[in-house]
């Protein structure tokens, strides 16, 4: 077993291993982050069953898995993976064995906002996946039970997307007449909004 003393050393054997599956390897606030090229992406359950059963790298620990929508971003903050992915699946691995960390990152074009499922590997991915797919409408191709998590089963888009708007689209509330909770179209009618145009400072302006 090579010796992984540290993140280096990881950084070395990861380029030696997965030479032709990973575009780059980069070291961001003092962590490692990998970026698979496309080839990974179509079957992540086999490089993330190496990282996890080999002895090499051992890393057995699932930590988090979520998901990161990058519509309208700045510039500034232009996805790692390509500035042409509308969203990202970020994912947590930990070796308990070398004491060592490591982040993978995945990007997803707009037009194809699907990717395999690593539950297969490790079996804390489940639920997770499940808000991912939740809240941001990212498919897991087969997941044993992609189902919704968070929200209700009714309802009506991903919440986490840019582009939900932030009243939602219904809302719930309990039914005398039904006595039962329903859900009903949401309408926010004008007349019932109060409009502030000063602020608490004009007092101590206007004197």
């Amino acid at each position: 077993m090579y010796p992984l003393n540290n993140r280096s050393d990881l950084v070395t054997i990861l380029e030696k291993v997965f030479p032709k599956w990973i575009d780059s390897i980069l070291i961001e606030n003092d962590q490692i982050v990998v970026l698979p090229n496309e080839k990974i992406r179509q079957d992540l359950n086999s490089f993330f069953y190496t990282l996890s059963r080999s002895s090499l790298f051992k890393f057995k620990s699932l930590n988090d898995l979520f998901g990161v929508d990058l519509l309208n971003y700045p510039s500034s903050f232009t996805s790692l993976v390509n500035s042409n992915f509308r969203y990202e699946v970020h994912y947590y691995l930990l070796s308990y064995v070398f004491k060592l960390r490591i982040r993978i990152i995945t990007g997803l074009l707009p037009s194809n906002s699907e990717t395999n499922t690593v539950t297969h590997t490790f079996s804390s991915a489940n639920w997770l996946e499940r808000e991912v797919w939740d809240l941001y409408g990212i498919h897991f191709y087969d997941h044993p039970d992609l189902r919704r998590i968070l929200t209700d089963y009714g309802f009506a888009g991903f919440p986490l997307r840019k582009e939900f708007p932030l009243t939602g689209y219904v809302e719930v509330r309990y039914s005398e007449k039904r006595k039962r909770i329903i859900l009903k179209p949401l309408a926010l009618s004008q007349e019932y909004r109060k409009f502030e145009f000063t602020t608490p400072w004009d007092k101590f302006y206007l004197k």
